[in-house]
């Protein structure tokens, strides 16, 4: 499975600004994805996926983590959908 982030220089004009925020999603990504590594293997898929954080506020770590968790339920919830 391969991740990424990304966030808009529009937003944060700053390097230091943009790559805290890459630092964060990326911290919260590593601790939460087991759960959907495991539920790729088990299925025998893979996934690519790219976070892109578009708030215009710098984000606090917990606010990232909680969202990061709920977008890898999600896809855990997409993966499970069997197509039509």
């Amino acid at each position: 499975m391969q991740a990424a982030v990304g966030v808009s220089s529009r937003n944060f004009k700053k390097a230091t600004d943009r790559n805290r925020v890459k630092r964060l999603m990326r911290e919260a990504y590593r601790l939460q994805k087991a759960a959907l590594q495991d539920h790729l293997q088990g299925d025998h898929k893979s996934l690519s996926v790219f976070f892109l954080y578009v708030g215009k506020e710098l984000p606090l770590y917990p606010l990232v983590y909680e969202k990061m968790g709920v977008a890898l339920k999600r896809l855990i919830k997409f993966v499970d959908e069997k197509p039509e």
